[in-house]
């Protein structure tokens, strides 16, 4: 019986470097004073920051499926999977992207998965456009294929901010985001069975007791009302992993509230929700689901910035004295582990 590590991590502004040739004009209007100075060197370093932390996920055996948001294209990308693959010998990292208009950065959602494990059909791959007035990202949707033939469809988040701190002035944004996830659980569920196994990951940012995420994604934090659950709902394993411990970059033992911090408090943004079917086993695959947990790793946890990751870093115009090298992203990664 295998069993597959799958989660989610925002990488925090993964841009190609200042000038990049592919870099669509629009956004290379949009960006211009916040990439003024990330030269190839700051991008290749970010690079090796983000690799070190991926590959050491499922105990430095990497994920098996890594939901991504905040990456620019697929050029990122495709830089950033040679450099797990030649970490991980054992893996060989393919990537499912699809570049998404509606934010005004053109930042975009995509998996990393490792195609000895998984299959794709392009085909069943969808990017959900979110209706609502000013930009959000897609909702990427894959359908992964075990080598037993077993699916999974997964489906990669990034709700809209907060816009500054002002909660209630965007509720209504990311409650129009889970409403979108909502429709596609019911629709995967209409096309290809109610005992579909499905998983939708990502930066909600909102917590698991919030409107959107409670009401508008249909999700629960009790396990047995999704269990039962005759229609499309998501049991929400972002409860599990409320107030765990991790170990800080200095060796200490310390208390986390988030999976994000802001100005010292910690958030649970990112979320891992799954439907009845993987709950049940119904076909073929099984999410443990007291493995949910927050991927806290050592390096990146900071006492100075309420127990909260090491950030690389905007470079906000001047990357030269705004980043810090020896960070990661201001979000750590989620995970869980699916058996087969």
């Amino acid at each position: 019986m295998p069993d597959y590590q799958v989660g989610f991590w925002n990488l925090e502004n993964l841009f190609a470097p200042e000038g990049h040739p592919g870099r669509e004009p629009w956004i290379a209007a949009a960006v211009a004073r916040d990439l003024a100075g990330w030269t190839q060197a700051l991008f290749d370093a970010k690079v090796a920051q983000l690799a070190a932390i991926i590959a050491a996920l499922n105990g430095g055996a990497g994920p098996d499926i890594l939901g991504v948001c905040e990456v620019e294209n697929r050029f990122v990308l495709d830089q950033l999977t040679p450099a797990l693959n030649a970490g991980l010998p054992a893996r060989h990292y393919d990537v499912v992207h699809a570049d998404s208009t509606a934010d005004h950065r053109g930042i975009d959602t995509a998996f990393i998965y490792d195609d000895r494990q998984f299959g794709v059909d392009p085909v069943a791959v969808f990017s959900h456009f979110v209706m609502r007035r000013t930009g959000t990202r897609d909702i990427t949707q894959v359908t992964f294929t075990t080598h037993a033939g077993n699916e999974l469809v997964a489906f990669a988040n990034h709700w809209p901010s907060r816009s500054g701190g002002d909660v209630e002035e965007s509720a209504g944004f990311r409650a129009v985001a889970a409403e979108t996830l909502a429709y596609w659980h019911e629709r995967v569920r209409e096309i290809r069975g109610t005992d579909m196994a499905i998983i939708a990951l990502g930066d909600l940012n909102d917590g698991p007791w919030d409107a959107s995420v409670r009401f508008n994604a249909n999700s629960s934090r009790e396990r047995g009302d999704t269990s039962r659950a005759q229609s499309a709902r998501f049991h929400n394993l972002a409860w599990n992993y409320l107030h765990i411990d991790a170990v800080d970059h200095n060796g200490n033992l310390r208390r986390l509230d988030g999976t994000l911090y802001h100005k010292g408090d910690g958030n649970i943004f990112d979320q891992i929700l799954v439907n009845r079917s993987l709950l049940n086993g119904e076909r073929g695959l099984t999410v443990l689901d007291d493995t949910a947990t927050v991927a806290a790793l050592p390096p990146m946890v900071d006492h100075a910035v309420g127990e909260g990751p090491i950030r690389f870093g905007l470079p906000r115009g001047n990357a030269a004295a705004n980043v810090n090298q020896n960070g990661y992203s201001d979000h750590f990664p989620v995970t869980v582990t699916i058996r087969e």
